[in-house]
């Protein structure tokens, strides 16, 4: 999720718990901690030249529910020796740093980027895709909460109003959860359909919004791509088809960075053939044919496809669709895809 949404997220849920006179300096310390798992792309930035393998880290480690708890524990010890709060309140405060930790990551769950829930465990990222990177619906109420939470600092009103702005941010991610659902049952039928009823698939919200979803199926040949609108009377789901190299892609299975990828996107790739190399598309992220994350990552020899140091591509100008397309989509049935 983003970087705001992260920072009011554990500002809100720190300074919910702890003494009312301790409020304000919850508020800074929830917003500091829960934007700290993200830091992680600061030493992959630095230390790691491959950008799969800075894709493939980011939300790995530093996203754990196994190492998250123990690095809460030693940073709560840590404050317990040196800020008076802490120890003033330390099981108050040991709430506050676990809460603030552990509902970053949840959260970062709900996203389609793929969340190492499970690091060390070779378990495929958690991407449940209920939420859009940013979602405004869901921002807005913790902003206000944690706004008017510090200008009534240790009042008793301060607090209400943080409860109810988790309330109502929690409610909208059941609510992304409900139309996800709803938003598969109408995918299932497609499939079905269409003849590939068990075809393997994902759905995400397009930006800003949890009305206008988008539905990728891997399919023999390439993918299929579709929007479903929940808002749209009638809509139904009429997908586009898409060729993709999956030939090449089966032959450079063994290259490192088309495995780190495949395990990372749970295979969702458009493979394309370029002169001589081979370029990895992420599915999840963008819309055909332009998606965010592009990936150089083989050459082919006459023994095969080899390993090539990865470059990323430059992000396509249309990556994000057009905004005022989206709008209309969103209260239109159409079997048009949102460019």
């Amino acid at each position: 999720m983003d970087s705001l949404s992260q920072l009011v997220l554990g500002a809100a849920v720190a300074a919910v718990v702890v003494p009312p006179h301790h409020r304000r300096r919850a508020l800074i310390a929830g917003a500091l901690l829960g934007t700290l798992p993200d830091l992680d792309v600061v030493p992959l930035n630095l230390l790691v030249e491959d950008p799969v393998a800075r894709a493939v880290w980011h939300r790995g480690a530093s996203h754990s529910l196994f190492v998250l708890p123990i690095v809460g524990a030693l940073l709560w010890a840590l404050l317990r020796r040196v800020w008076t709060p802490v120890r003033e309140a330390p099981r108050a405060w040991f709430l506050a740093v676990q809460l603030a930790f552990g509902t970053h990551v949840l959260l970062d769950a709900l996203t389609i980027y793929g969340t190492q829930l499970f690091w060390p465990l070779p378990t495929p990222p958690v991407m449940v895709g209920s939420v859009f990177i940013i979602d405004p619906l869901y921002t807005l109420w913790l902003v206000v909460a944690v706004v008017v939470a510090w200008w009534r600092g240790d009042r008793p009103a301060a607090r209400r109003w943080l409860l109810v702005g988790l309330f109502l941010s929690t409610a909208y991610l059941g609510w992304s959860l409900l139309a996800k659902s709803l938003v598969e049952r109408e995918t299932r039928r497609a499939l079905v359909e269409l003849g590939h009823g068990d075809a393997p698939h994902f759905s995400v919200p397009t930006p800003l919004n949890t009305l206008l979803w988008r539905v990728v199926a891997l399919v023999p040949g390439g993918y299929v791509e579709g929007t479903f609108s929940l808002a749209a009377p009638g809509d139904r789901l009429v997908f586009e088809d898409h060729t993709s190299d999956v030939q090449a892609l089966f032959d450079a299975a063994d290259v490192p960075a088309v495995r780190r990828l495949t395990w990372w996107d749970r295979g969702f790739l458009r493979a394309d053939v370029q002169g001589n190399r081979l370029v990895l598309s992420d599915l999840r992220m963008g819309v055909h044919p332009d998606f965010i994350f592009r990936f150089e990552v083989a050459e082919r020899t006459e023994a095969g496809w080899a390993a090539v140091p990865p470059v990323q591509l430059p992000w396509p100008s249309a990556a994000f669709a057009d905004p005022g397309a989206l709008w209309t989509r969103i209260w239109t049935a159409s079997a048009v895809p949102v460019r």
